[in-house]
């Protein structure tokens, strides 16, 4: 695609896992420039993220790996010491990679949940990463690797960084853990970077910080990145080099401008026209819910709208039709110095009702989901799921809420037991709570995994051997098993490529109208959630700033928050990207 050095060369790269038929990856072959991004991008099981584990020496032994993957010299200086021009890495030994891992290729995985040690803190981790690949003088001390922790925790966008560092990962947002897998991938200074899917789990204002931060390495330093990602917004931001796979092989290699102004393959324009575009597409009918909700000014103070249904109290909150009613709710971590997830915050879904709430990471979205799903109990407020108090609810009528309460988590790799195939997983809920013979079950398993596109023939799996998108279709089919009356979908679409995700938000409309459930969506995807949502809440750490109509809110918001989160919300259009920075920058000066 351009010309010069390149510091690694794939050529004809296959991998072949166990005994299967068809290989993960077959026979592809691309180059990492110097001062470039290169992004894979394709659906989910395309073999995007096999091909760069094959690069870093991180497939499992049973994977067979054939072809050339070798190390150039137009990255190479003081940093790729002995791992440097002409290493070839397969079949390489263990020594060879731990030379390269760290100081000429570094990794900032997918899944941020699941890619730390969850008994240590988050900043003992980044020091430990910072000391294992130094030697002799320049092997920092503890204090040194504290210091150098703190500073690359703010490069990632993290503005505490003392406490974010002295959090353990369960203590923190799955935003934050993935900006903290940035700063870790950026800690010994790498001559490239391959980043899978960074800013799955961010907002749109972080995530416009990340790729800042990873432009400024690639025009200041000339860090070479791999960008691996299904978000053809953020290829539009970034990437300079595009290569498109499916089904292991590449379809369609470009310049990113090319590639978007005229794909010669048809499943490269599937692919772009499955992108949601904030403010393109249609919005969804509004509904009228059994109670009218209560509208936040954008001073965040309530107003009551009043009540069609006549239901209605001196709180401005409808007490009995509401399919869900937070009223005042307040969840506190911490002991003597406490963080407020949520403060204060009054929402109502009514049912039949899809509540979109938006916001960064760490404003307490997924505390609130927490509070719907009844896995978390307010501080202080009442939180009325289905009209149960849930805090005063009896046992018997908490695990009522819970069989009518389905939840589709943020990471599925954390929330699926790896030891379960995928049928078992999809049946526990229907073991536990439908009654059901083990035939009608087993046929419901096998529907379910139609209904998100996977198919029957992937219950004998385990998720170790599903891709993200794949393990996320399978926690939405264990989500919806039982027909929930309240769904709360934390992030359901972030680890799916654009296909997929119109296809599944294509099946949340139809499984929504049919069921008829009341749903808190959560999501960073602006695109997504006017696709889905009647009506959008706007958090900030822990507040609710502004709510109402998704085409108002989004449209036209009122809250100067909403409108930066509105402007930072990428567009599948490389020059249109172009303008919107320009146009950021100009704000800054």
């Amino acid at each position: 695609m351009t010309d010069g050095q390149p510091l690694l060369r794939v050529e004809g790269l296959s991998v072949v896992f166990d005994d299967a038929a068809v290989p993960a990856v077959d026979g592809v072959s691309w180059a990492l420039r110097p001062g470039r991004v290169t992004a894979l991008v394709g659906e989910s099981g395309s073999g995007k993220t096999v091909s760069a584990m094959a690069v870093l020496g991180l497939l499992p032994e049973a994977a067979v790996v054939d072809g050339s993957i070798r190390l150039g010299s137009g990255g190479a200086d003081a940093r790729s010491g002995a791992a440097a021009a002409g290493t070839e890495l397969v079949g390489a030994p263990a020594e060879a990679f731990r030379e390269v891992r760290g100081a000429v290729l570094s990794l900032v995985s997918q899944e941020p949940m699941s890619a730390w040690n969850p008994v240590l803190t988050v900043g003992d981790q980044i020091a430990e990463a910072l000391r294992a690949h130094r030697h002799g003088p320049d092997r920092p001390n503890r204090r040194e690797a504290h210091t150098r922790v703190l500073e690359l925790l703010l490069e990632a966008g993290l503005r505490d960084p003392e406490r974010v560092a002295a959090s353990y990962p369960h203590q923190l947002s799955g935003g934050q853990l993935q900006r903290a897998l940035v700063a870790m991938g950026l800690s010994q200074d790498p001559v490239a970077i391959i980043a899978d899917e960074p800013t799955t789990a961010l907002d749109v204002t972080v995530q416009a910080g990340i790729l800042d931060l990873l432009r400024g390495l690639r025009d200041e330093r000339g860090t070479a990145v791999l960008l691996i990602t299904h978000d053809m917004g953020v290829v539009a931001d970034l990437a300079d080099d595009v290569v498109v796979m499916r089904d292991g092989r590449i379809v369609e290699a470009a310049l990113v401008r090319e590639l978007f102004a005229a794909p010669r393959e048809e499943y490269t324009r599937t692919l772009l026209a499955a992108v949601p575009r904030l403010g393109e597409r249609g919005l969804p009918v509004e509904r009228t819910p059994l109670v009218e909700p209560v509208e936040t000014s954008s001073a965040g103070n309530q107003v009551s709208t009043g009540s069609a249904s006549g239901v209605g109290s001196t709180n401005g909150v409808g007490a009995s039709g509401a399919a869900v009613l937070l009223d005042d709710v307040t969840v506190a971590y911490g002991g003597r110095h406490p963080v407020l997830a949520a403060d204060g915050v009054t929402l109502e879904i009514g049912r039949g009702e899809v509540l979109g709430l938006v916001g960064e990471s760490g404003s307490g979205k997924s505390t609130l989901g927490q509070v719907v799903a009844g896995l978390l109990r307010p501080t202080s407020g009442r939180a009325v799921v289905d009209g149960v108090d849930l805090a005063r609810a009896s046992r018997r009528q908490r695990a009522e809420r819970r069989r009518a309460t389905g939840v589709v988590f943020q990471d599925p790799a954390s929330t699926l037991n790896p030891r379960w195939t995928v049928a078992q997983s999809v049946d526990e809920p229907l073991r536990l709570h439908s009654g059901l013979d083990r035939p009608a079950r087993e046929a419901r398993v096998r529907e379910l995994l139609e209904l998100v596109r996977l198919g029957p023939q992937y219950g004998p799996r385990y998720p170790h051997e599903l891709s993200g998108g794949q393990r996320q279709r399978v926690a939405i089919a264990r989500a919806v098993a039982l027909g929930p009356r309240v769904l709360v979908a934390d992030e359901p679409t972030s680890a799916l490529d654009v296909s997929v995700q119109a296809h599944v938000l294509d099946l949340f409309g139809d499984l929504q109208a049919e069921l008829g459930f009341a749903c808190l969506f959560v999501s960073h995807d602006l695109a997504v959630v006017e696709r889905v949502a009647d009506r959008v809440a706007v958090m900030r750490e822990g507040r609710i700033v502004e709510t109402g109509v998704t085409a108002r809110v989004l449209g036209a918001p009122e809250d100067p928050y909403t409108r930066a989160l509105v402007a930072a919300a990428p567009v599948a259009d490389p020059d249109a990207q172009a303008a919107r920075r320009a146009d950021r920058q100009a704000v800054r000066v």
